[in-house]
């Protein structure tokens, strides 16, 4: 590992960074009742979310630092289950949701990771970036900006007239409009010309098409733990693309399609990561917006302007499973959290 002044890991293209450092001890957590200081950490995930983050590493892990998963049965009174210190969850079903909320307000001593009604904005791709567009971010180390976009409800034939009172140009990424952890949620599709627009299938997003030298910055944020891994994108759109292509092209998931473009030979300037204190105050002011301490930015930088950067996609408890050290990450950040609100009843606030 080479690291650099500013923290970065160069060799990984791996940014860590932590306004919070690891506690040292863990005090007796809230639901430690059998006299065990162990934290418990309850969990209602889907079969291959559970695959994909409770790993063998990061139970082992855990096991040495007195953190136990509990599976929760959903079909069972969430009451009658636990006690848990902390639950963790990602699971669309509106009757969990409700139970969840239920729940919360009934144990505000469990810490629920996330609450159901702050993670609604990221099912709609029409209000998940519409922080980072009132954010208007922008500081020495550069800008975050949403991409321009036009949400469309149905009726294709009228998408061509409406992308032109827009004002949007072409090309445009088509994005369905609701996020619901499903593969067809994150399919992309792409029209280099408005005939084409028609061809589409509503309910939709229509996002300005941005060249970024076919590079993605994955952001992932594990409470105030930044982490930066890069991933190859779509490719940039030239002028011979765009005369010689007349038809909507669909692409598979970015992230799962492509490969990991760490250790491949790109241009510097393009390879480059996002400056770590712009992420940070991005993180900062996003988790405060958002109301969510889990979720990871798909980022962009705009092709030859070394500045300015475009968020384009925001997804709760996403595959953090891929995210380097993640297991440390998560054992530290559920410590900090049962430590921080001991230390708190202790104090009186």
């Amino acid at each position: 590992m080479r690291v650099n002044e500013e923290g970065w890991d160069e060799e990984e293209g791996v940014a860590v960074t932590s306004a919070t450092p690891a506690p040292a001890a863990l005090s007796p957590p809230p639901a430690a009742s059998s006299g065990l200081q162990r934290l418990v950490v309850g969990y209602a995930l889907t079969k291959k979310k559970v695959k994909s983050f409770l790993q063998p590493k990061l139970l082992a892990l855990a096991r040495k630092k007195g953190i136990h998963f509990l599976s929760i049965d959903e079909t069972c009174p969430l009451s009658e289950q636990g006690p848990f210190d902390i639950i963790l969850h990602k699971c669309t079903n509106k009757e969990w949701q409700q139970v969840l909320e239920d729940y919360r307000e009934e144990h505000p001593e469990v810490t629920v990771l996330d609450p159901p009604s702050a993670i609604q904005h990221l099912h709609n791709r029409q209000s998940m970036l519409q922080e980072v567009a009132d954010l208007n971010l922008s500081n020495s180390y550069g800008e975050v900006c949403a991409p321009r976009q036009l949400v469309i409800m149905k009726d294709p034939s009228s998408i061509p007239a409406a992308v032109a009172k827009a004002g949007l140009t072409l090309p445009l990424v088509a994005k369905p409009l609701v996020v619901d952890g499903t593969s067809k949620s994150h399919q992309l599709s792409l029209a280099y010309v408005d005939t084409s627009l028609s061809m589409l299938d509503p309910p939709l997003v229509l996002q300005e098409f941005v060249n970024h030298g076919g590079i993605l910055f994955k952001v992932y944020i594990v409470g105030e733990t930044i982490r930066v891994v890069r991933r190859f994108s779509l490719p940039d759109v030239n002028d011979y693309d765009m005369e010689n292509n007349e038809g909507i092209f669909r692409f598979p998931r970015v992230s799962c399609a492509t490969n990991n473009a760490e250790d491949a030979d790109i241009d510097p300037c393009i390879a480059e990561l996002p400056p770590r204190p712009l992420l940070e105050k991005l993180g900062k002011e996003l988790r405060r917006r958002l109301g969510l301490r889990l979720f990871n930015l798909d980022m962009i930088r705009e092709h030859g302007r070394k500045d300015r950067y475009y968020v384009i996609d925001i997804n709760y408890f996403p595959g953090y499973g891929k995210m380097p050290g993640y297991e440390h990450v998560f054992t530290d950040f559920f410590l900090g959290l049962v430590q921080s609100k001991y230390k708190r009843r202790l104090s009186g606030s």
